[in-house]
């Protein structure tokens, strides 16, 4: 390992009260191998730079831990995980949580796959296909304790794609950057809907990249609405809106 990844790694992690295994940093380089050996022939990340990715993908994602304590058992769904962001650090941190990984693209699964099945993440499920379909899927409908995305899209949409997959009592984490507070105004009608709460944003820098990052803390207070999701598409074309 690169004693520069080793270091970054570490700091970034201490910043957030994590302490990582030998076992752990060696399973996020070997990710970060696998990221930028595949993205040589496939578009998954236009962050490469080995001190940017520690930063922005790994460290992003870890920072789950200011909102939430994660339970061992715990079931995780990562809607539209792209290149395994959140999720894979997630599962890293935390071998015992149960991870799903959702996204429409399937070579995209097909890296997801690569990267499981090399750092021998057990209890990881790679699912191809969208959220609209999926959501309304018994198996993974309201199954899950933890929902989180860093899928760009606005409160609205975003919310309906995911918050049909949280158990009653379990939290949908939207990672967001920048200013969000109109976009938060405008999405809590869709959120009142869909059956959750938000109950509090979790503000911060994130360490080494000088960025502005916000988590959003969405509790499912009632279930969502048999109605919901609508057919592919429409969460984005007409995302719900006060009346």
């Amino acid at each position: 390992m690169e004693q520069i990844f080793v270091d970054k790694m570490k700091s970034g992690a201490e910043e957030l009260g994590i302490s990582l295994s030998d076992i752990q940093s060696e399973q996020f380089y070997q990710y970060y191998k696998l990221l930028i050996q595949w993205n040589k022939v496939m578009n998954l990340t236009a962050i490469t730079e080995l001190e940017d990715v520690v930063s922005k993908h790994f460290i992003d994602s870890m920072a789950l831990v200011k909102a939430v304590e994660v339970k061992e058992g715990c079931r995780l769904i990562d809607v539209g995980t792209g290149a395994g962001f959140p999720g894979i650090p997630l599962k890293i941190l935390f071998p015992g949580l149960q991870v799903t990984l959702l996204d429409s693209l399937n070579k995209r699964i097909n890296f997801l796959n690569t990267v499981t099945d090399q750092l021998g993440l057990s209890g990881t499920e790679t699912i191809h296909g969208r959220a609209e379909d999926f959501g309304r899927n018994p198996k993974y409908r309201e199954a899950f304790d933890l929902c989180v995305s860093r899928a760009v899209a606005n409160t609205a949409t975003l919310s309906e794609y995911c918050l049909p997959f949280v158990k009653q009592g379990g939290y949908f984490i939207p990672y967001k950057s920048g200013k969000i507070e109109q976009e938060l105004e405008e999405g809590k009608k869709a959120v009142e809907v869909l059956g959750g709460e938000i109950e509090e944003v979790i503000r911060f820098m994130l360490a080494g990249a000088d960025a502005d990052r916000s988590l959003v803390k969405i509790i499912k207070k009632k279930k969502t609405p048999g109605r919901f999701p609508r057919k592919a598409g429409m969460p984005s074309k007409e995302p719900i809106k006060k009346q």
